[in-house]
């Protein structure tokens, strides 16, 4: 495929084998095109039809050409976009000087056999061509083809001319599928992949709030990968799919019937597109016709501007549609050369009749029919009917978007050919074109790859590495008139190529969402949880079913939504509403407390009764009673329980550092102060009734020094083993932050004394 083909001349670049005298035509009749000789020659694939009838194959005698019907009047203005630009650059004396292009145009029905029918037809449209060449194959009739509009007609036509570096260059196929340099070498297009579409698609919708959405699809690969890559990256940002739809290439009533009935009772009322209005033409009737109101479409590029589905008859539920649309222009003298198409017998006027037919309603007189019924089925058309007195969307091209792609691509490939042709050098040509040039294969694709130019219209015209312009879109907003007529307004823009905070620019006020609400429509599984609660996802549901819990105490959650709660710092507890931490309030045993008053009063109470008793003692010291009941121990033993009674006071009040360690220490010492005055007691009462039996020897052995240091011997263990703990690990004031959970007082915590050894 890239031996040099030498002495090829650009007239129709065709050629023969060398073995043969000439190149022979293979296949049955023609299909129709349009066509207009020149110099260069021009492909061009439209769907002009949308709906095809498949054949069914016997095998025993030679395929008819597959038959298309429902003309479409949308793709027949892109056509003639096509030829006015043509026309255009041949009128342009310093556009390709000298040189006159030509066209051969045919109808791809929208449909991969009957593309690659036109395509193969358009490869033998020559009857015979004579050259030295080495084999017809190798070097096409054409030098690059305008079309296709699906993406999946456009794969089967790009991997077909793909080895032989033919250029394909699309107006409307935005599959990211096309991308793949490898599959499709030779694939260019004016419009951007679906890849930047899909990202606008998902930055529009959870811009707007809507994460609960449904989506529609076909069987095409358009579809198919729109929609998985917009699922995709719809999931990573944190939505969900209710539920896709996928609509057959040919719905029986019953499936029609069952997808109205999903989008009736499915409560994810945003619902995403990915087709072709003829695809959707029967799901929207069925809609319409039992009024299922209330769905926000968001559509794809491929309908969002769909003359036929802005009707009247879809005005109550395709009212608020938004969608992602190409930018669109005004081309100069486009309406006037549409409006000059008039019907002719002619040979390869086939589709200016089959326009003139649909658009006025009736039937030319030299048209003849397969179906002899139907010629009788309209009122006979004169031929001299005016496209100025009516109102279409064929005529109105104050904002054209696909017929603006078509534009570009033919004036790319001119170009392209301009510089090829080296039109700009002073050379033997005197200025002109040099019409003989020779090359190989793959050199005119590499002048496409390369051009770089502004338009008319100040916009500049190239093409990336992956064959791909700058990805630019108007977000369209179908909006009701006062003539209650869909009108397509602009309420913001996408650019692929600005920085992200940048890329999506959209007027939310300006919107007018579905039914003429002024309000953002609402879609949503599971309304989000307010503040203080967290989302729980429901088993076996999506991500957006779940339930709202309150968060635990400790605890918050100040955002609507949130999925999880955060815990407070330490030292700080979540309020009553479990919104915000606030610091805790300190919980202690205070002396203004009930029970702090009630211990106070008892131990004040025991220390004044201990006290009075020893005021008795010490007022009847010298009596024989008190003598006899050892005065100094009893006095001792009154002291320890005063004693006793004020330790008491010290766990009450805010813990600080002197009452940690007085309060185990003082006590114990006390405690055991008293004990052992009590010991002594009991020694003392016992010896008196020995003595009165054995005489008074247990006296000399127990006399009040021995009871002394029997005291001593008692108290001081205590006193080192607490003297030691309070110098050598003595207790801490400690916040205790975990008291809430035990006791259920939000926004407290308890201060106590903790000891150092447990601390880890």
């Amino acid at each position: 495929m890239t031996e040099p083909m030498h002495g090829l001349k650009i007239r129709g670049m065709r050629s023969v084998d060398s073995s043969l005298s000439q190149c022979v035509k293979l296949g049955g009749s023609e299909l129709p095109a349009l066509h207009s000789d020149g110099d260069v020659v021009i492909g061009g694939f439209f769907p002009l039809h949308y709906v095809v009838t498949e054949p069914q194959h016997s095998y025993n005698s030679k395929p008819q050409i597959t038959s298309c019907s429902s003309f479409y009047q949308r793709a027949f203005r892109w056509m003639m976009t096509m030829v006015f630009a043509v026309e255009e650059i041949n009128h342009n004396s310093s556009l390709l000087p000298g040189v006159k292009l030509g066209y051969h145009i045919m109808d791809c029905c929208d449909h991969i056999p009957t593309g690659l029918q036109a395509l193969f037809s358009l490869f033998r449209h020559s009857k015979t061509v004579d050259s030295k060449s080495s084999t017809c194959l190798y070097y096409s009739p054409v030098p690059a083809v305008i079309g296709l509009a699906s993406s999946s007609p456009t794969r089967a036509v790009a991997h077909t001319l793909g080895p032989f570096n033919i250029p394909l260059v699309s107006y409307f196929s935005t599959c990211t599928c096309l991308t793949d340099k490898h599959l499709y070498p030779s694939f260019l297009r004016t419009v951007p992949s679906d890849l930047f579409q899909v990202r606008g698609l998902v930055k529009l919708v959870t811009f707007l709030g809507w994460f609960w959405v449904g989506t529609i699809g076909t069987t095409d690969d358009y579809s198919l990968y729109g929609i998985q890559a917009f699922s995709n990256q719809f999931g990573r940002q944190g939505g969900c799919v209710a539920f896709h739809l996928t609509i057959p290439t040919s719905p029986t009533m019953a499936e029609i019937q069952e997808m109205t009935d999903t989008l009736e009772s499915s409560t994810a009322r945003v619902v995403v597109v990915f087709a072709t209005e003829g695809q959707l033409l029967n799901l929207f009737l069925e809609l319409a016709q039992r009024n299922v109101t209330g769905i926000q479409w968001i559509a794809s590029e491929a309908w969002v501007t769909s003359s036929r589905l802005a009707s009247p008859q879809f005005l109550d539920i395709l009212q608020g549609t938004l969608g992602f649309t190409f930018p669109g222009v005004s081309i100069p003298g486009l309406k006037e050369f549409l409006l000059n198409v008039r019907p002719s017998r002619k040979p390869g006027m086939e589709f200016f009749n089959m326009f003139w037919e649909e658009h006025f309603g009736c039937k030319l007189e030299f048209e003849t029919y397969k179906d002899g019924e139907y010629a009788f089925e309209k009122p006979v058309c004169t031929g001299s009917e005016d496209l100025r007195n009516t109102d279409s969307s064929y005529s109105d091209v104050s904002q054209v978007r696909i017929s603006y792609n078509v534009y570009k691509a033919v004036y790319a490939v001119a170009h392209a050919l301009h510089t090829f042709l080296n039109c700009d050098s002073a050379g033997p040509s005197g200025g002109l074109c040099e019409k003989h040039s020779s090359f190989s294969n793959g050199q005119f694709l590499h002048h496409l790859k390369m051009v770089n130019f502004h338009n008319q219209f100040d916009e500049k015209v190239y093409f990336d590495t992956n064959g791909e312009p700058v990805p630019l879109y108007d977000i369209i907003n179908w909006q009701k008139d006062s003539k209650d007529e869909i009108r397509f307004i602009k309420v913001g823009t996408y650019d692929g190529s600005a920085p992200q905070r940048e890329q999506l620019q959209i007027i939310k006020n300006s919107i007018v969402w579905t039914k003429g609400q002024l309000q953002v429509p609402v879609s949503q599984c599971s309304a989000p949880c307010p503040p203080g609660n967290r989302q729980a996802t429901r088993q076996g549901e999506p991500k957006c079913c779940f339930d709202c819990l309150p968060c635990a105490d400790g605890e918050i959650s100040n955002k609507t939504g949130s999925t999880e709660c955060t815990k407070c710092p330490e030292y700080f507890w979540s309020d009553k509403d479990k919104v915000k931490c606030v610091a805790g309030e300190e919980e202690f045993l205070s002396f203004y407390d009930t029970m702090g008053i009630i211990l106070v009063a008892l131990t004040l109470l025991g220390f004044i009764l201990t006290s009075i008793i020893t005021i008795i003692f010490h007022s009847f010291r010298n009596t024989p009673i008190v003598k006899a009941n050892n005065s100094e121990i009893s006095f001792l033993l009154l002291l320890s329980l005063k004693l006793c009674f004020l330790c008491s006071l010290v766990f009450i009040g805010q813990p600080s550092w002197w009452t940690c360690r007085l309060r185990q220490a003082a006590f114990g010492i006390s405690f055991v102060l008293c004990l052992s005055c009590l010991l002594v007691k009991t020694i003392v009462v016992l010896l008196a009734f020995r003595t009165s039996i054995s005489g008074s020897r247990g006296w000399k052995l127990f006399g009040t020094s021995q009871q002394r240091i029997l005291i001593i011997c008692t108290t001081a263990p205590q006193i080192c083993l607490c003297s030691g703990w309070v110098l050598g690990a003595p207790p801490f004031p400690f916040r205790n932050p975990n008291y809430q959970a035990l006791t259920g007082k939000a926004g407290r915590k308890r201060p106590k004394c903790r000891l150092k050894e447990t601390i880890t």
